[in-house]
């Protein structure tokens, strides 16, 4: 699984001119889901992120973690995440999950983010989305679930 983390104000999702996914202070998910990926991996990338020490304490240090400032979290599927862009001008996809393993294995992960008592909110699997963020800082992570351990 690849996950494009950012640190936000704000962040919502909205699918047909309809909100489906909304948070104030906290991190925004872009999620992507390979053909090798699995269920651990989907537990141990959410609890890596929710984990990242990544807002600042009181000395203005990246030091507290989603759950330390009682945060939320949105989550948006991406499979362009495994985009491969090596060949030509047009990204390859056969990387990506296909989509019934991938929704299966983002419920995963929203899943494991829920029972941590986090706020967790989603955009819409498969669906044409607009997202819009305030990125606090900026903040942007790379996570890949075969670098983590």
């Amino acid at each position: 699984m690849r996950a494009c983390v950012q640190r936000v104000t704000e962040a919502s999702v909205t699918v047909d001119d309809q909100i489906v996914g909304r948070i104030a202070r906290g991190l925004l998910v872009l999620l992507g889901v390979g053909h090798d990926d699995s269920d651990d991996d989907a537990r141990q990338l959410a609890d890596k992120i929710c984990c990242l020490r990544i807002f600042e304490d009181e000395d203005n240090k990246m030091n507290r973690s989603l759950e330390d400032i009682a945060g939320a979290l949105l989550v948006v599927s991406q499979f362009t995440l495994f985009g491969d862009c090596r060949k030509g001008r047009r990204p390859s996809f056969t990387k990506a999950a296909p989509p019934e393993r991938a929704d299966q294995l983002y419920q995963t992960f929203v899943a494991a983010v829920g029972v941590r008592g986090i706020k967790v909110e989603t955009g819409q699997f498969r669906a044409h989305m607009d997202v819009a963020l305030v990125n606090d800082g900026p903040v942007t992570l790379l996570l890949d679930s075969t670098k983590l351990f």
